[in-house]
């Protein structure tokens, strides 16, 4: 049986969850369909590590699917990189759901209760789809699966906040230009190619790159995947669904929808077009790179002046995208292996921001920066995670954020380019204003004369947050598995060459690398 389920584990992946949703909505009661959604997010994670481990122990899986050999039959193709993200997303959802419970009871209707964990759930399905498949069509199925679960997930928030359903069309109007231009774009390819496979497709792309379609398929599909992913400047779907939408709905997408769309762009970029494709290295030196420049200041420049804690998270989370985007741009192993470094960081220290916010709104029923006016003394635990979170976002050391950053430094200097560098220390003091801003209501100000008491967030919210902020100060002290893992996968994607990371006490001899 063993032997069984790590066979089928890439196909168990996605099946799971899967299966689970609808049952979830059979089950009308919102206490059963959490629980079968939190056994079913747990067992993603399980895979997920398992995967992660068999990847670096034996190499890349490649699952085909009705026993039909790629590229003429549909793959699942596991490797360093969609292992590791396979991990994030799992993981986040394993941790959402404990918190979930009380949040949702507040925030949702009994009657929508087992809908939204069904949504959840297919929600999920969606980003592990998009992260194991080694088909280009496949990629947009399940992005579609995901996109269209997250529009829901995003207007149940109406409950609490009416802008909820603006938020939601607006979403789903730039998300579907977004797979609009994807499709078309991999249509193009589709036309040069005859194939959908991403190992295939990087086969016949090589020779290909004079072709006018080539390029504008290019075009395409990095521009569709750049609006889903809350690229600069097509984010304006961001701060609104994040600020709306139910406390864990924010805090999943915060942390994982993004970091898949970004893993997507990936994928295309260096595994599927190549950085010797002719318009990759132009594109990234003369629009990614300078994008991600501007995002960093002008983003965080906005979060400066919001005053609803939720709405400046939206936004610090463009910034940080920014910084993602910086570090692939750079197309140099130690700019990439900050990406890859900060998809895990990211996910975690803004997931404890989000969740930090889900609490107060529990106890306070707002997110506005005034409500945490002496929550300090009131939410001591809760108060706390928020300035883990907080410094994490600034990148001070012994934090995660500094990991990123370092990173980031390390790749301008290597390339001489000290401009970049001082700008990525310039932006991070900009975190400093708007962390502060709330750390000081927190801690300064004084509650309201007359107001009652607020008691500390319940454990099952505690104990999820206080998860994440332990993650960002252990991989803030020992990054070595982050950082490995990260600099596989870069080395990987810019040279090809197989890399084997010495993580202790695995036999990684038999790596193959990423690239076909």
């Amino acid at each position: 049986m063993f032997d069984f389920l790590m066979t089928h584990l890439p196909a168990l992946q996605v099946v799971v969850p899967m299966l689970a949703a609808p049952i979830c909505l059979m089950l009308s009661r919102g206490t059963f369909a959490g629980a079968l959604a939190l056994l079913t997010a747990l067992a993603a994670f399980a895979m997920s590590v398992l995967l992660l481990i068999q990847v670096i122990d034996s190499g890349p899986i490649s699952y085909q699917l009705g026993g039909w050999p790629p590229p003429f039959g549909i793959e699942y193709r596991v490797d360093a990189m969609n292992a590791f993200v396979l991990v994030i997303v799992a993981a986040t959802s394993a941790l959402v759901l404990p918190f979930a419970r009380n949040s949702v009871r507040a925030e949702i209707p009994p009657s929508k209760q087992a809908l939204f964990y069904t949504v959840f759930t297919l929600c999920l399905t969606g980003l592990l789809g998009v992260t194991i498949t080694g088909d280009a069509f496949n990629i947009f199925v399940f992005l579609e699966i995901s996109s269209l679960s997250t529009y829901v997930l995003v207007a149940l928030g109406a409950q609490r906040d009416r802008r909820a359903l603006t938020a939601s069309y607006t979403y789903l109007v730039m998300g579907t230009i977004g797979a609009t231009f994807y499709v078309i774009g991999l249509g193009l390819l589709y036309q040069a190619t005859g194939t959908l496979n991403l190992a295939d497709l990087a086969v016949w792309l090589e020779p290909l790159g004079d072709l006018t379609s080539v390029r504008a398929g290019f075009a395409f599909i990095t521009v569709g995947l750049a609006l889903k992913l809350a690229m600069f400047p097509i984010h304006a779907w961001l701060p609104n669904a994040y600020t709306y939408a139910p406390s864990v709905v924010s805090i999943f997408l915060a942390a994982t929808s993004t970091k898949v769309a970004v893993y997507v762009m990936l994928r295309f970029i260096f595994t599927v077009f190549g950085y010797e494709f002719p318009v990759v290295e132009l594109s990234l030196e003369t629009v990614f790179l300078p994008l991600a420049l501007i995002a960093m200041f002008v983003a965080s420049a906005v979060a400066v002046f919001q005053t609803d804690f939720k709405r400046l998270l939206a936004y610090s989370s463009v910034a940080q995208i920014g910084y993602m985007v910086l570090g692939f741009s750079m197309a140099s192993v130690t700019g990439l292996t900050a990406t890859m470094v900060h998809l895990f960081n990211h996910a975690a220290m803004k997931g404890v921001m989000f969740m930090v916010a889900g609490a107060v709104v529990y106890r306070v029923g707002s997110s506005a920066v005034s409500s945490f006016a002496g929550l300090g003394r009131q939410m001591p635990w809760t108060m706390a995670a928020l300035v883990v979170g907080g410094l994490s976002l600034i990148g001070v050391p012994m934090t995660v954020g500094f990991i990123s950053k370092w990173y980031l430094i390390l790749g301008a200097l290597e390339t001489g380019d000290w401009v970049i560098a001082f700008l990525i220390v310039a932006s991070s003091l900009i975190a400093v204003i708007y962390v502060w801003r709330i750390v000081e209501v927190a801690y300064l100000t004084p509650a309201p004369e007359g107001a009652k008491p607020v008691p500390e967030a319940p454990l099952s919210m505690l104990l999820p947050m206080w998860a994440l902020a332990l993650t960002c100060i252990y991989f803030g002290i020992d990054a070595e598995l982050t950082s490995t893992i990260g600099r596989t996968v870069a080395e990987a994607l810019i040279s090809g060459v197989p890399a084997v990371p010495e993580v202790e006490g695995i036999d990684l001899s038999v790596v193959e690398g990423l690239t076909p």
